[in-house]
């Protein structure tokens, strides 16, 4: 490559879906201020309490990072199993069943050095949701299963599965709600801004990215498991395995969704809780669209709704504003994006009909 050639990440940042994204965001934010000014509230004292919450602190830097955490892995997740052409939503059961796996090794393995303990706890919540992930997989090779329904279903078996466990087998003997035995120290993830929550696993996201997008673009793999979703049949007939293509979409879906779970569990509940998330893995699939599938691009999609969810309390004591308008400006992200490729559509038969 040329001194001059610009790199692949550069050309994505340079791209049409990235362009797209950053329209499908203004497009939301201006909607979201109509809405705002229609309750007879300031738009703009309205987002400058959102981002100051978010971004205008130290402290409130290191909430939004810390909220990013959970929704690059899943969001990763969700983008490498859209790569392969497979729908899976099942990201926060997948959480879920990491979550509890990493909090039974950290009680199980309470006296260990962090060192081993650790990594034991995030292995046991990457195999926890790859399986789990795996039974969709299953599913849809053998039964020709529709993913998109399977992975929903098994969100709720696998968040009533592990509600059972906290009221049973791996509830705290000694705490009365359904929770587990808080970790010990050497089975939490270390801090890395003092005086903050923000923990290791903001690194570990960085890094699943970073190894995402070396894997999709400069991997053989990577480039069959994108030529698989883009078109299994004319992968099929170049000679790739298209079922182990999707059955690692599936896979590595659970995975980076279970590595998740115990980042939440290790490095900011310290012990698996009933209510561990607030819908990470829904808000993954937003994360996923925004971010074009991009690793990178799902990163800093990660880090826009984690600023909008950490600043939507702000918004709603400062100015006056219902925090549930950001929820609504996130689906309105998705709708334009949606729509974004709709548009072309609606142009050319626009055009056809005046030649006629």
């Amino acid at each position: 490559m040329s001194a001059t050639e610009p790199t692949r990440a550069a050309r994505w940042a340079l791209s049409p879906a990235l362009a797209g994204g950053a329209l499908a965001v203004l497009a939301a934010f201006l909607v979201g201020a109509a809405l705002i000014a229609a309750a007879g509230v300031n738009p703009l004292t309205a987002y400058a309490a959102l981002f100051e919450s978010a971004l205008g602190s130290r402290n409130g830097i290191a909430e939004t990072l810390l909220r990013t955490v959970p929704l690059a892995l899943c969001g990763l997740g969700v983008a490498l199993a859209f790569r392969s052409g497979v729908f899976n939503v099942g990201a926060e059961g997948q959480l879920f069943l990491g979550g509890t796996a990493a909090a039974a090794v950290g009680v199980a393995g309470a006296g260990w050095p962090s060192v081993l303990l650790l990594p034991a706890m995030a292995m046991a919540a990457m195999l926890a949701g790859a399986l789990w992930s795996g039974v969709a997989a299953v599913l849809k090779l053998r039964f020709r299963a529709d993913e998109l329904i399977t992975t929903i279903m098994l969100n709720y078996v696998a968040i009533h599965f592990v509600s059972y466990l906290l009221h049973g087998p791996l509830k705290d003997p000694n705490a009365a709600l359904a929770q587990t035995t808080r970790l010990t120290n050497e089975a939490r993830l270390p801090v890395l801004l003092a005086g903050t929550r923000l923990h290791a696993g903001i690194l570990m996201a960085i890094v699943a990215a970073a190894l995402a997008h070396l894997f999709l673009w400069k991997r053989t793999n990577g480039f069959r498991l994108r030529v698989v979703g883009l078109n299994p049949r004319a992968a099929e007939n170049a000679g790739m395995n298209v079922r182990a293509m999707i059955v690692f979409g599936f896979l590595i879906c659970g995975a980076l969704s279970g590595l998740a779970g115990f980042a939440e569990v290790s490095g900011v509940q310290r012990r698996m809780i009933e209510n561990l998330s607030p819908g990470f893995g829904y808000t993954a699939i937003m994360v996923a669209l925004l971010g074009a599938t991009s690793p990178l691009g799902v990163l800093a999609a990660a880090f826009l709704f984690a600023a909008l969810q950490i600043g939507a309390t702000t918004m709603e004591s400062a100015a006056g504003v219902p925090s549930t308008l950001t929820t609504i400006i996130q689906g309105l992200v998705v709708l334009f994006l949606i729509g974004r490729s709709a548009a072309p559509m609606l142009r050319d038969k626009i055009a056809a009909r005046r030649v006629t």
